[in-house]
């Protein structure tokens, strides 16, 4: 997959540390460690990061060219340190300028400076300055709050900073004989020193937004050498600063691709000629208005079928048999359409290639979005890069499995819908597909946009990673194929009491939650497994499976049977009683260190209630269930179910028709978080990866 920056570290101006390992055994003899990050650059590439060293000449526009974070480690004089041999500690002017230039471009810029700064002979604090921050020199020390009994080397006290944690999920983590920061009122003060230190509550770590990149300062480079990469936290803590520093430049978003079939002057016709027919169709999809004019529009469609299918010429037979389809329909008095044969052979499953592009025509309704059966054109190409192909064909089968982005569309899917399901298509008969197509680009889009929202008014304080994933299109895409993939495989695995393809059974609306919960929280658990394989995007998965049931969820789409909202309030719910989220002085306040453990607690929980439904009737299962759910959320205070099974008719239909259409409504917290999200929800209407 495409790096998730890129990340140039400079080793050319008489740097006390360096990446190659080879040179580090030169530097430093006797301890090698103590002169190398190696293991530092090791931590990024196994991150997503794409690192390479910058050895000889000068640092200007062309060689920041393609990078998003520029690393300066603390250089030297050869009198204080041994050092990289090349070049001078003293950036040039030209250099300087180079470097501002690329970070109010949009460039990220990580110094490492070090204690008794100014002795080295470097002119680091010149380049920290022009962003408001500034290098003391001094040597800090904590008589309390230290490591290993050093008192200079000192625990850091970590700080929320505006909105961001990059301490989140850290225990721990320690600087070596570090000096101290003087930064700017509006700089992000993520570490300092203790109240017992001297000098006592001085910034360790800072960072400032300057024009459209950012500058993150650490008075301390021993942390993330080799020799100490490894104490404490200190590892996740080096990761997640480049993270933070990488943000915005990496979130610049991706260039359109073109499209023969939407470029070509058929499409806007076929699409002009689908518009015009809506108003004449029915909630069925036949036709009841002027009937001339109907067939007139389809004949254009026709034509512009023909005229488009030499484009895609793997739709060949396709396209063909839903030129039939419009006949027989034109041709049959306009009644209920049924395109059922043009279906069946329209499988964009069996092209699961990365850009692949399809043109869909079909009279269907779009799933969350206009229920009517209209005719819809829509244009999708499918997202199916390397890296997810090799785990499918491996580890996660799952041959249904269709990831496509929006290319153009009609306007039955200008709304909330995000899938394309060969069900949703009018047919004299519902037969087995073997194929269902999600968007990606709809789903993180809407991720993105309602999740930055809720995340601003709930004023959580973001891991790095959660905000470069709500910032970068491309990376919620790919996060959301990745999700997808291991979520649609698992209904069909595990304990499963009854037909994991609910959709086609009629249950309280309650069953349907607790699957999507399963498979979520079946999802969530195995990004372990997925990470310790080396999955990139494992960690952001479980992000975005966290911030979606929580604040997507729960307050999109109405009250009425919504098992995908309910989903989220149950893991609210359960997180809340366990104490890993809290609600205090209107912030939302995540324990990230807790969030994993209570995640696999409550798999488990779920899980041994599928195994024991095997043994229950269906009925029982279902009481099982509703006592599960009501144990965390309140039921309805005027539930019939909740006065338990004597309570309930004995057959299963008439037990179905007792359920409220919102058996488990929001809480207080649901409800105020509803209201406030309301014109983000709207604005996310139709929204889709190129818009966002």
């Amino acid at each position: 997959m495409r790096p998730l920056a890129r990340v140039l570290i400079d080793e050319s101006h008489r740097q006390a540390w360096t990446t190659r390992l080879d040179l580090a055994a030169r530097m430093a003899p006797a301890n090698p460690a103590d002169a190398s990050y190696a293991e530092a650059a090791e931590v990024l590439r196994r991150a997503g990061f794409e690192v390479e060293a910058h050895i000889t000449g000068p640092i200007d526009a062309e060689t920041l060219r393609a990078v998003d974070v520029l690393v300066l480690p603390h250089c030297s004089t050869d009198e204080w340190e041994a050092t990289t041999g090349e070049g001078s500690p003293v950036y040039s002017t030209a250099e300087v300028g180079a470097i501002e230039a690329f970070v109010r471009a949009g460039g990220g810029l990580l110094v490492l400076a070090e204690t008794e700064q100014s002795k080295y002979g470097n002119n680091l604090s010149e380049i920290t300055t022009r962003f408001g921050i500034d290098v003391v020199t001094c040597t800090a020390q904590d008589p309390v709050h230290r490591f290993n009994d050093v008192s200079t080397w000192l625990l850091m006290a970590p700080s929320t900073a505006r909105g961001t944690d990059v301490f989140a999920g850290v225990s721990g983590a320690c600087v070596y004989r570090a000096g101290v920061l003087d930064v700017a009122d509006d700089a992000y003060v993520f570490a300092r020193t203790a109240d017992t230190a001297m000098p006592a509550g001085a910034p360790v770590i800072a960072g400032v937004d300057a024009g459209e990149g950012r500058v993150l300062v650490v008075a301390d480079s021993d942390f993330a050498g080799d020799d100490s990469i490894g104490d404490l936290d200190n590892r996740v803590l080096w990761q997640r600063l480049v993270t933070w520093t990488a943000a915005r430049r990496s979130a610049g978003g991706f260039e359109e691709q073109r499209s023969a079939i939407v470029e070509h002057a058929a499409w806007a016709d076929l699409v002009d000629a689908v518009e015009t027919l809506r108003p004449l169709q029915e909630a069925d999809g036949s036709v009841s208005g002027d009937v001339a004019l109907a067939r007139a529009c389809i004949d254009r469609i026709i034509l512009d079928l023909e005229q488009l299918a030499p484009l895609v010429p793997h739709q060949a037979d396709y396209l063909a048999a839903c030129v039939t389809d419009f006949r027989s329909w034109r041709e049959g008095g306009l009644g209920v359409p049924d395109f059922l044969d043009s279906l069946q052979l329209f499988h964009p499953d069996e092209h699961r290639r990365d850009g692949v592009e399809h043109l869909v025509v079909f009279p269907m309704y779009t799933q969350n979005g206009n229920p009517n059966r209209n005719v819809e054109a829509v244009v999708v190409r499918t997202v199916w890069p390397e890296w997810i192909a090799a785990l499918e064909a491996t580890a996660y089968d799952n041959a249904a499995f269709v990831p496509i982005e929006f290319v153009d569309f009609t306007s039955g899917y200008d709304t909330h819908s995000a899938v394309l399901f060969p069900e949703t298509v009018a047919t004299r008969e519902v037969v087995k597909f073997t194929w269902g197509g999600i968007f990606c680009d709809r789903e993180a889009a809407r991720f993105r946009h309602v999740s930055q929202a809720a995340a601003e008014q709930l004023r959580v304080a973001l891991p790095p990673e959660a905000e470069l994933l709500l910032a970068d299109q491309r990376l919620a895409q790919e996060t959301f194929v990745l999700w997808d993939l291991v979520h649609d495989r698992t209904h069909s695995h595990g304990d499963l009491p009854f037909d994991p393809f609910m959709i086609k059974q009629r249950m309280p609306y309650w069953m349907y939650g607790l699957e999507e919960l399963r498979c979520d929280l079946w999802t969530f658990r195995e990004t372990r497994h997925l990470e310790e394989s080396g999955v990139v995007l494992a960690p952001y998965v479980r992000l975005a499976i966290l911030f979606d049931r929580l604040f997507r969820f729960p307050t999109t789409g109405d009250r009425v049977r919504n098992y995908d909202g309910l989903a989220g309030q149950i893991i609210f719910a359960w997180l809340h009683k366990a104490g890993v989220i809290r609600w205090t002085d209107n912030t939302l306040v995540i324990d990230w260190s807790c969030v994993q453990d209570s995640m696999d607690a409550l798999c488990d929980e779920v899980e041994t209630l599928y195994r024991e439904g095997i043994d229950r009737s269906r009925l029982g299962h279902w009481l099982a269930a509703y006592e599960f759910v009501s144990s965390l959320v309140p039921p309805h205070p005027q539930s019939v179910w909740a006065r338990g099974a004597q309570a309930l008719p004995s057959e299963p239909r008439e037990a179905v028709d007792a359920v409220l259409p919102d058996e488990f409504p929001l809480n207080v917290f649901y409800e105020s978080l509803r209201k406030a999200l309301a014109s983000a929800i709207d604005s996310a209407r139709g929204i889709t990866g190129m818009a966002a």
